[in-house]
């Protein structure tokens, strides 16, 4: 029995689970304290390029609605210019990410450390959907006018898709399939001549 008490290591202190639980408090302080420090980071140059973009933001058309142009907090800060669309911060907490979610997933636009070249590519994307908008807007407004035009004519809307209306697009069609045949034939015949 004496032997085995020499092998036993003498504690000198007893260890509690207030003392544990305290321990793992202080850890968990720790931690949170490195994760708000890299996310105000974060916040930090995301708040530079809202800056750099401020001006672009002002010249968006008042009746435009589709952009955001706002930093929202969370695990991840995010500067989200449209519904879709958003820049974040990589890892390296010196990379700026745009992205947009898609029906296929999402997808990187550009991804750069340098403030200018991701003010230029969102200055870019903001121009391309304001341009997309206006070409819907057009085309609701053209396809309005050619109905109204339609019904000032006084043409029945089922002559409009009459089949009689089909009748040259089908010759045509034939005279095309006709035509293409007639061209393999020749090319197959001056091609593999019979020698």
């Amino acid at each position: 029995m004496a032997e085995m008490q020499d092998n036993v290591v003498p504690h000198t202190r007893v260890r509690t689970l207030r003392e544990a639980i305290r321990k793992v408090r202080l850890g968990e302080v720790e931690r949170s304290d490195v994760i708000v420090e890299l996310q105000e980071t974060e916040r930090a140059r995301l708040e530079l390029l809202a800056e750099e973009l401020k001006d672009v933001f002002k010249e968006v058309p008042e009746d435009d609605d589709q952009f955001s142009f706002q930093i929202l907090p969370g695990s991840t800060p995010r500067l989200w210019i449209d519904v879709t669309s958003h820049i974040a911060v990589a890892g390296d907490r010196r990379t700026y990410r745009f992205l947009k979610d898609t029906r296929l997933g999402r997808v990187v636009i550009l991804e750069t450390a340098e403030l200018d070249d991701m003010a230029d590519c969102v200055t870019e994307y903001i121009a391309e959907r304001i341009l997309e908008r206006e070409r819907a807007l057009e085309g609701d407004w053209l396809n309005t006018r050619l109905r109204a035009a339609v019904a000032l004519e006084g043409i029945p809307k089922s002559k409009v898709g009459d089949a009689s209306a089909w009748g040259p697009v089908l010759v045509a069609f034939l005279v095309g399939i006709l035509a293409g045949i007639a061209g393999l034939v020749a090319y197959a015949w001056f091609a593999n001549p019979l020698a």
